[in-house]
């Protein structure tokens, strides 16, 4: 044993190998502590670059009389798109740090009362102002102060619990959507099933002390080809709806015989053709990345877990076992079955700072909170984040109660 072992150290090949391992650690090595070097200097020039941008919380008020359907809010989406997904030259994204804007959609309950925020980059005010006012005349919209930051966590006197969502299916696969509820044919009040309306009529129970925050962080998402048009466009997402599309035909069309025939065709189920008419529709639009969260707080005398329970059951209204879903991911202190693995419940107090200070931040794409991300288009975000009509009677969802309108120009002074 011991002479074979040293005929293998002797071998020529053998030792030959170790001199080219030996000589290749010499660029082997540098190249890696490169690649980390650039990778933590990447990261900390996007910081700086973040941290440079003025953003701002508009507050949008709407009023009591909504007759469009979420597609209005569509506008708003590619207004967003259109204007973020344009990313800089390679000195500017690997030198400079810079990134394509990053917004927030949030719909927020504080003492029971129903808040619509969006936060944008400030020369994206104009865009969002722009946008809603065309769609929604009469619409107020202001610039508001951060209505997290007086918030802190102390484990003594608040409960806070908080999660992030996940989708259940690939997100070529859309979620059930407001044209799935028939919205978008504008049906009128009476008739209209809002997906959205049940999460609001819950948040808006809350009593007050209670605090529920919702956020959708999205950013455009970036093709990496282009189209005949210049378009870019994202051929993955593209080629896994084309995909499965072409698996559920030949799944209707049954194998393929010698005689180059399909052997048990059939019609394609109802359930079939609304998946393949949605995913054609689905890929036919703008897609961001997307980010999601929820977080519920209170005083610890009145907090109350089914609070959070019942918001997550009202999104799951936007699942369909057809096509796509949301299913909660990251729960603070979920992941502690046994109380020895958290005795003195640190790890879990740390959890739910770091997810509070994620959600002031607004952060999900880039570190120190970089989260996996889906990919929504603008129908399933207008679907999300909408302005429901008067088939949400709540009376604690700030609204306009009054339209306003000029003077009579004949009015005598």
């Amino acid at each position: 044993m011991f002479q074979s072992n040293i005929g293998l150290l002797t071998d020529v090949n053998f030792l030959f190998g170790l001199r080219v391992l030996f000589y290749a650690s010499f660029a082997l090595v540098p190249a890696v502590l490169i690649y980390i070097l650039f990778d933590i200097w990447l990261e900390y020039k996007r910081g700086v670059w973040i941290q440079t941008q003025k953003h701002i919380l508009l507050e949008i008020k709407v009023p009591r009389e909504i007759y469009k359907s979420p597609k209005a809010v569509e506008f708003l989406m590619n207004g967003l798109f259109k204007k973020g997904d344009k990313e800089a030259n390679w000195w500017e994204i690997y030198v400079l740090g810079q990134t394509r804007p990053v917004s927030s959609l949030e719909i927020v309950s504080i003492d029971g009362q129903v808040h619509f925020f969006v936060r944008v980059v400030f020369w994206l005010k104009e865009i969002v102002e722009a946008q809603i006012y065309s769609q929604y005349p009469g619409t107020e919209i202001y610039e508001v102060p951060d209505y997290t930051l007086p918030v802190l966590y102390d484990r003594e006197k608040i409960g806070l619990v908080g999660t992030e969502f996940l989708l259940t299916k690939p997100d070529v696969f859309p979620i059930k959507t407001y044209v799935d509820y028939g919205m978008d044919k504008d049906p009128k009040e009476e008739f209209k099933i809002d997906p959205l309306t049940p999460f609001i009529e819950h948040i808006a129970s809350f009593g007050r002390g209670h605090q529920f925050w919702l956020q959708i962080i999205i950013r455009a998402h970036k093709g990496t080809k282009k189209d005949a048009t210049g378009k870019e466009y994202d051929p993955e997402w593209k080629h896994d709806a084309e995909k499965q599309i072409e698996d559920i035909l030949k799944k209707a069309k049954g194998e393929k015989g010698e005689d180059g025939k399909y052997t048990a065709s059939r019609f394609s189920t109802q359930a079939e053709q609304d998946t393949i008419t949605a995913l054609d529709r689905s890929i036919s639009k703008n897609g961001f990345d997307t980010g999601m969260r929820i977080i519920y707080i209170a005083p610890k005398d009145i907090f109350t877990t089914s609070n959070i329970s019942g918001a997550v059951g009202s999104i799951m209204h936007f699942s369909s076992q057809n096509l796509n879903g949301f299913k909660a991911s990251n729960w603070t202190g979920g992941k502690y079955t046994f109380p020895w693995q958290d005795r003195k419940k640190k790890k879990t107090t740390l959890e739910k700072k770091e997810m509070l200070d994620a959600y002031k931040r607004r952060e999900y794409f880039f570190k120190p909170y970089k989260r996996k991300h889906f990919v929504l288009n603008t129908e399933e975000l207008a679907t999300l984040f909408h302005f429901p009509g008067q088939v949400s009677t709540t009376p604690t969802f700030t609204r306009i109660e009054s339209k306003k309108a000029e003077a009579p120009a004949n009015l005598p002074i």
